[in-house]
């Protein structure tokens, strides 16, 4: 089947241009990256289509730069075979996904170097980039200068300390870096200590373009209604002052600089990666600046993570105000925080959370993940993945309420005549004179509304909100007019809630489908409509009022398919196992699932030789019972000093605090704790606390707490204090007492050093009656009734 021709501005329409940050091609995205830009926009794009809007959608893999020659190094291959091996896997996630682009692209097409090299002689010309010599790391024993990515360090910012920052930005605190402000930097190729070298560079003059740049940034972010959090992170660069960034770099893998004295360099990535959404419009249709050289005609929406904000409003417009040239500048821009994971931060980098590729093996539909990503966006702040979580909007949301109603009403339509309609949708003429139907007409063309201008504002949560609350009052119909009972007291009736319903079926997979457009095509065919059929809820001048009568929306007579239920049960059991099977970095599950495998072969050879255990072994009394978990002692109590990264508020429950503790691991923990009520928020943050690391995770309000805080509290529990680690103490150190006196066992000599300050006995009864500070404290808050030990953590 040959591919449509490209779309081109179409005058008198509405013409938008839709992108999503170009997702870095040196790994698999995960599903914070994928609801973070590609998905977000893409149900925008969806959406513009439904409206007949002139929408084109486009993206690509972002391929040059310092962490594709790193992950190169790492597969032992060259740069251009990791790109093409992670386009490929992009490209496959990205359709399991239901994304639907209309161009997905590559930077490292020949049209990138093409429009990067034309903007930078403008740029040029123009006289809007100079020279200048900076200091740069060189890597004595690799014989390079290290670019950013190739150097990792703490992180200079105060209180923040990160020990794996990199030489372009914080991943903890998210402050953009020079290599060299780094605190004690290290070659990530060679763990060596690199040495500062001087090399020359060309900068784009930032200052020089910050009046046309601030007035740009004034003017379309109330035009645009920049999202709160894009103006924020705007305005903190802009209140810093801006400086000059340096737009080339010493590598090879990269646009060179078209400079007969920078030859041997290339640009920036992030000079030439936005470009890329130029280029890979070129490479869609040659006659791009049809889009990108027509701000009066075009609308421009970009999608993207919050650390991607400033060069998106501030780099990439002065590249482009600089040139001179009449550009489509950015109109909208949608930006997320972070999507965390159960224990703490999805991370490509450290291989922590549910990937693409890992989404598809669990056999949920992808239509599920695209409503819980979406329903979980985080438009305004943080917002956690959890498997509970997922579980519960499956089940609760779309299982028991959309499911729900649209297999009730095709359902009973259905049925054989004498029990339902024989798959014929029945007339009913006078409908809007029926009361109960009215009232539902009137609510739903509210939630349309709604709908419309929550997604025209690009809210995309609140429009799938709305979409959902036509079905809970769909439910809320059926139930009232107990068309059960009408079917034989008044068949008219019934026929006008039963066609309205059909309506409103057809209706929900009309709004539904930007976000799950899987389920709407099933719905489609269940209503045997054809599933390439053009989905619209407006007329042909694109308004809404159909909304207002829901049931002409399916006409009289028209024959229905065959209905099945739309969504699948996800099972405490199924939960548990996707819980234990995602756990950890991919590396370790890599590393688990190679250990299980050996461990299997093991097995079989022990039973392939049939070993006999004697008669006498089999005679066992049957009166003794077998020991599953050990006794527990202070000993088996893993205590680390852990250090507090992040503390806030749970968005659920006034007497709890979430916290971010990093106790030593490859990454943070999540753990909540009652402590609201003792310690203020800003005494949580950034301090050392010792944390029980063993035991069991247990949600609490909705969130995993994978650890506990130690504090200690008098009697009554009116007084409560942290216990406090000494200030020397180093984070994953694992915590010793002194005076023991209640089990021998217990007295920890693994380290030379105790802490006088902190002294425990563990009764009997698995209580840890703690003495600190010489203060008569009884209890380690959360420790109490402590009694086994099981696989290592404790119950």
């Amino acid at each position: 089947m040959a591919s449509p021709p490209p779309k081109l501005p179409i005058p008198g329409r509405r013409n938008i241009l839709i992108t999503s940050a170009l997702p870095y091609v040196n790994n698999v995205p995960h599903l914070g990256n994928i609801i973070g830009c590609v998905l977000s926009a893409d149900v925008f794009a969806r959406y513009c289509r439904l409206r007949g809007y002139n929408a084109i959608y486009i993206c690509g893999t972002d391929e040059y730069g310092t962490a594709t020659e790193t992950k190169a190094l790492e597969e032992k291959c060259s740069p251009k075979e990791i790109c093409d091996k992670y386009h490929v896997i992009h490209d496959e996630v990205y359709k399991w996904f239901d994304i639907k682009f209309d161009k997905f692209g590559r930077t490292s097409a020949p049209e990138q170097t093409e429009v990067c090299q034309a903007i930078f002689h403008k740029l040029m010309e123009n006289k809007w980039l100079t020279e200048n010599t900076m200091q740069q790391l060189y890597c004595d024993t690799c014989e390079r200068f290290l670019a950013d990515r190739l150097v990792e360090g703490k992180c200079p910012t105060e209180g923040c300390n990160y020990e794996a920052a990199r030489g372009d930005q914080c991943e903890n605190c998210s402050k953009l870096l020079n290599p060299t402000e780094l605190i004690d930097p290290k070659c990530k190729v060679c763990k060596n200590a690199p040495r500062i070298r001087d090399t020359d560079h060309l900068f784009l003059e930032l200052p020089l373009l910050s009046d046309k740049l601030v007035n740009y940034i004034n003017n379309t972010s109330v035009a645009g209604m920049w999202s709160q959090n894009a103006i924020q992170a705007t305005n903190a660069w802009l209140k810093e002052g801006l400086k000059q960034r340096c737009i080339t770099r010493d590598l090879k893998w990269g646009v060179p600089v078209p400079h007969e004295k920078y030859k041997d360099k290339v640009f920036y990535v992030w000079f030439d990666a936005p470009i890329g959404y130029i280029s890979i419009t070129a490479s869609y249709t040659p006659d791009w600046e049809k889009w990108w050289k027509d701000p009066d005609n075009v609308e421009l929406f970009q999608f993207m993570g919050k650390d991607n904000v400033p060069f998106h409003t501030v780099m990439f417009p002065s590249t482009l105000l600089g040139t001179g040239e009449n550009w489509t500048m950015m109109k909208t821009i949608s930006v997320t925080e972070y999507l965390n994971y159960e224990a703490g931060k999805f991370s490509k980098s450290h291989g922590i959370g549910v990937f693409g590729n890992d989404a598809k093996v669990t056999n949920i539909p992808s239509e599920v993940w695209r409503y819980y990503l979406l329903m979980n966006r985080p438009e305004v702040s943080d917002t956690l993945f959890t498997w509970a979580d997922l579980q519960a909007k499956l089940n609760s949301e779309l299982l028991n309420n959309l499911g729900n109603f649209i297999n009730r009403v095709l359902s009973f339509v259905a049925k054989p005549a004498g029990a339902g309609y024989d798959s014929i949708i029945p007339d009913a003429p006078n409908a809007e004179s029926h009361t109960l139907t009215n009232a539902l007409a009137e609510k739903t063309n509210k939630w349309v509304e709604q709908y419309l201008e929550a997604m025209e504002k690009v809210k995309l949560k609140q429009g799938l909100k709305s979409a959902m609350a036509i079905s809970s009052d769909g439910n809320a119909y059926l139930q009232e007019s107990q068309f059960w009972r009408l079917y034989k007291e008044d068949p008219a009736a019934c026929a006008v809630v039963m066609k309205t319903s059909v309506g409103v079926v057809y209706l929900l997979a009309c709004l539904l489908e930007p976000f799950m457009p899987s389920f709407s095509r099933e719905v489609l065919r269940q209503l045997n409509m054809s599933p390439d059929e053009d989905l619209s809820f407006c007329d042909d001048k694109g308004e809404t009022a159909k909304a207002k009568r829901p049931w002409d929306f399916v006409s009289a007579g028209h024959k229905i398919g065959k209905p099945v239920p739309l969504f699948k049960e996800l099972k405490d059991e199924e939960v548990e196992a996707f819980r234990i099977k995602f756990a950890g970095s991919q590396a370790e599950r890599i590393s688990k699932a190679q250990a299980d495998a050996e461990a299997k072969k093991v097995a079989e050879k022990l039973k392939a030789t049939k070993l006999s255990e004697g008669s006498s072994k089999k005679k066992q009394s049957g009166g003794s019972k077998s020991k599953t978990a050990e006794d527990v002692s202070v000993a088996k109590l893993d205590i680390r000093v852990g250090l507090i990264r992040k503390a806030e508020k749970h968005p659920d429950a006034d007497s709890l605090y979430v916290e971010e503790i990093d106790v030593g691991e490859e990454a943070p923990r999540t753990v909540v704790s009652g402590l609201v009520k003792f310690i203020p928020l800003e005494e949580m943050q950034n301090r050392k606390v010792c944390v029980l690391c063993n035991l069991k995770p247990v949600a609490m309000r909705g969130i995993k707490s994978h650890a506990m805080v130690l504090a200690a509290s008098n009697e009554d529990h009116s007084k409560v204090e942290l216990v406090e680690p000494p200030e020397s103490a180093a984070v994953g150190e694992k915590v010793t007492f002194a005076g023991f006196s209640g089990e021998p066992e217990a007295s920890l000599n693994a380290k030379s050093k105790t802490w006088e300050k902190l002294s425990a006995d563990l009764h009997s009864n698995g209580e840890l009656v703690a003495c600190y500070k010489d203060v008569p404290f009884t209890t380690l808050a959360g420790v109490c009734k402590v009694k086994t030990i099981a696989n290592g953590d404790i119950r």
